[in-house]
């Protein structure tokens, strides 16, 4: 069978397109059997070719670190829109956010953060200033009521629904990037109670959620002191809040 086939055969919907991003990666005919049999495997593309595509760039994806989605994207052009001087990507798997708001913004000082040591070590190969721990505890002491804008990309699948998800992501990537506790809104309302601590007087935080969590979301961002709206696309939620 041909790549195209061989990757039909396994379910990948886009299998042209994906046949031809696996031979663009390969080195030699051998390499190329080795992606086609990772890929067939369910391993995600991202994971197979190293990267992923997110507004327009090319961000390096390791394996088992989460995927960048392209509804992020929301988040990104939001945080661009208010020109921050500093701004922080918040639970930032890759990097992506991060490494898109640094190229946008040259003149910005941008820094990220993560929990999972393998999230930093990639996000690292994206951008500079990626810190490893919890939330905001992982970021340098100054920073402390100075940051313009905290992009939190945040867990926010509720703990029983990860069995619905697509095994892509329910099986290869890390479990603590999906998990967002009972409601899926546990780590959101962590950063939102957090958040005034960190931002200037007029910072923006901002976070994706789904539909059905708005209400709640945005209850939380208003419990934590901050002023809070709602900004929808085709493709997700974003929950705004200024401090």
């Amino acid at each position: 069978m041909t790549t195209v086939e061989r990757l039909r055969a396994a379910g990948c919907v886009f299998a042209e397109e994906e046949a031809a991003l696996l031979e663009e990666a390969a080195t030699s005919p051998r390499h190329l059997e080795e992606l086609v049999a990772r890929r067939a495997g369910g391993l995600p593309l991202e994971h197979v070719v190293g990267w992923a595509l997110f507004c327009g760039h090319r961000i390096v994806v390791t394996p088992g670190v989460f995927v960048p989605r392209h509804r992020t994207e929301l988040l990104v052009d939001l945080a661009t829109d208010l020109k921050p001087a500093t701004a922080v990507d918040l639970c930032c798997g890759s990097g992506a956010v991060g490494a898109v708001l640094r190229h946008r913004l040259p003149d910005a000082t941008v820094y990220a953060a993560d929990i999972d040591p393998a999230a930093v070590a990639c996000a690292r190969q994206n951008l500079t200033n990626v810190f490893e721990g919890d939330l905001f505890d992982a970021l340098p002491q100054h920073l402390r009521g100075h940051i313009d804008v905290v992009v939190a990309n945040v867990p926010y699948v509720p703990t029983e629904d990860i069995r619905f998800m697509p095994p892509e992501a329910r099986d290869h990537e890390a479990r603590v990037a999906l998990d967002g506790g009972e409601d899926g809104l546990d780590v959101l309302r962590r950063v939102a109670a957090q958040a005034a601590t960190w931002l200037r007087p007029g910072g923006t935080l901002l976070s994706e959620t789904s539909e059905r969590q708005a209400p709640a979301a945005l209850a939380a961002f208003t419990a934590a002191g901050l002023t809070a709206e709602l900004v929808t696309s085709d493709d997700t939620n974003a929950v705004v809040g200024t401090r």
